[in-house]
């Protein structure tokens, strides 16, 4: 049997060629060290100089990114967390605006009624609104006078704009419900105040919510007439605004269809005067002048 001696010998080679390439690099390291560049460094130190250069340049840029980045954004939290802290005093800025824009709407409305207050009325009393009812068909709001202050049923209600409505059913003991002259159901003697053309003004459905019935056809009424209360109704002082006259038409029997805009915005009533003592004599004279001044 043949044994295989070649393994020794193949050890000894690798071995050789190792310690060979050793010394090879050794005798050029010294070389290196030896031969002088034009600067006159070595060759070797020029080398291992350069290569540790561009380590260094490289390492420095990295750091440099990474310090920029979160420099950056550090940055940019600050910034989010100024323009947060903005935007929220902006916010709350706004809502005190809102409240001081109502509280000088408030104002204006207590202002008024106190005008209204120094009028020819004999007596009456201030209320506030503090519900209304959401039908369209039975338009009435409940103020916060009852009873107990006062009120009574058929109470004549107004504001610095002109007539609201009136006291109905029983008052509770701090309650009352008024019903809007632009009720269905409601009505008031009324004046042409350009040339006192009575009839009668009832709540409608349609989109001027007023009209005024039982006028002559041979009446001069015009768009833009003011439209006042009569007093004949028992309820109403003579005198105060209803409306203006938005649309006439000429009925096919014997009177006139006229549509009126009331002067009152209903959807923002907020304080009102109930009239509580008797109300004064109709004037005799016709256009008589307004008790709530007319813009």
């Amino acid at each position: 049997m043949l044994t295989n001696d070649r393994g020794p010998v193949l050890e000894f080679q690798k071995r050789t060629g190792y310690l060979l390439v050793a010394a090879l690099l050794g005798h050029l390291l010294l070389i290196s060290a030896q031969v002088s560049s034009q600067q006159g460094a070595s060759v070797l130190e020029t080398t291992i100089f350069g290569t540790l250069s561009r380590v260094q340049a490289l390492t420095a840029s990295i750091t440099q990114g990474v310090t920029g980045a979160w420099s950056n954004y550090v940055a940019l939290r600050g910034h989010r967390a100024r323009a947060d802290a903005l935007q929220l005093q902006l916010d709350r800025l706004g809502v005190e605006l809102q409240h001081a824009n109502a509280q000088a709407r408030r104002a204006e409305q207590l202002e008024q009624l106190l005008q209204l207050q120094r009028t020819e009325l004999p007596a009456t009393m201030a209320a506030r609104v503090i519900a209304a009812d959401p039908a369209a068909a039975f338009r009435t709001v409940t103020i916060d006078k009852g009873a107990a202050d006062g009120v009574r049923r058929d109470m004549a209600v107004l504001s610095p704009l002109g007539v609201v409505g009136r006291v109905i059913d029983e008052p509770a003991s701090h309650q009352a419900k008024v019903q809007l002259i632009i009720d269905r159901n409601a009505g008031a003697g009324a004046v042409v105040d350009r040339n006192g053309a009575g009839g009668v003004v009832v709540g409608s459905e349609a989109d001027a919510p007023l009209r005024m019935e039982y006028v002559s056809n041979l009446a001069d009424v015009s768009p833009g007439d003011l439209v006042m209360t009569s007093g004949l109704d028992g309820i109403y002082p003579r005198g105060y605004v209803i409306g203006r006259v938005e649309k006439v038409e000429r009925g096919s029997g014997m009177y006139r269809l006229i549509a009126i805009r009331p002067r009152v915005d209903f959807s923002s009533l907020d304080a009102v005067l109930l009239v509580t003592g008797a109300q004064p004599a109709p004037a005799v004279s016709e256009g008589a002048a307004a008790a709530v001044p007319v813009p």
